[in-house]
């Protein structure tokens, strides 16, 4: 189940919290609301209490029949990152990356959220490709990203052993777009940067040995 927002799980509506220029330049409408300590949030079966960014406790606004919370305090909560783009007016949950990332729509039998394998060097990615499958194997998976988009910045780990000849291929037109000869274990997180302008449909392949994964972590690989 995705932590897009606390709606997904509880069913209630997000309030982000402006600055008072961002007022100044909305048309905002003043209502009567009221608190209403008596709602109660879970988390995975848990009771937690919401904090704002000072750490006070704080309790949902009721608005005809609605109830509203700060995005922090949901994203507190959740264990996601929050920003707020004033320029936009845009609250950005997740990690904050300049395009789109991969982990939208991404579709592969090694697609995991579980924070057993979305966790490389101390940081949780909250969506990976954790290819830890057995023996020496070749690993792949596709990409669509349907004519919209020019840069692919693909973030790739090996984890155990190294990844050998990767390529990046246009299956419409049958074209290697990206070839990598290597990227070894103790490189860490390498980005492969590809242009992907009019291309539907990506290939993405490599090879590893046994005991060896290979890891991508979808919310900072992204298309620009």
């Amino acid at each position: 189940m995705k932590k897009k927002t606390m709606a997904a799980i509880l069913g209630v509506t997000i309030l982000a919290s402006m600055s008072t220029g961002a007022y100044a330049a909305t048309k905002l409408q003043e209502i009567k609301a009221y608190l209403n300590p008596g709602v109660k949030v879970k988390v995975n079966g848990t009771l937690v209490q919401l904090k704002d960014a000072k750490g006070s406790a704080i309790v949902p606004i009721e608005y005809k029949n609605s109830n509203y919370v700060p995005a922090r305090a949901i994203a507190d909560a959740l264990g996601v990152a929050v920003d707020y783009d004033q320029a936009t007016q845009t609250i950005i949950f997740g990690e904050k990356v300049e395009g789109t990332a991969l982990s939208v729509g991404f579709d592969d039998m090694y697609y995991t959220k579980d924070p057993a394998f979305t966790s490389y060097k101390g940081k949780d990615y909250k969506e990976a490709y954790f290819n830890n499958g057995t023996g020496d194997r070749s690993v792949n998976f596709m990409l669509h990203p349907n004519k919209q988009y020019q840069t692919l910045q693909l973030q790739i780990a090996a984890i155990g052993s190294d990844l050998k000849n990767i390529t990046v291929k246009d299956t419409k037109k049958d074209i290697i777009l990206k070839e990598v000869e290597l990227i070894k274990a103790e490189d860490g997180l390498t980005t492969i940067e590809v242009n992907v302008g009019g291309v539907e449909e990506l290939f993405v392949e490599g090879s590893i040995s046994s005991g060896g994964t290979v890891f991508v972590p979808l919310t900072t690989s992204h298309y620009k």
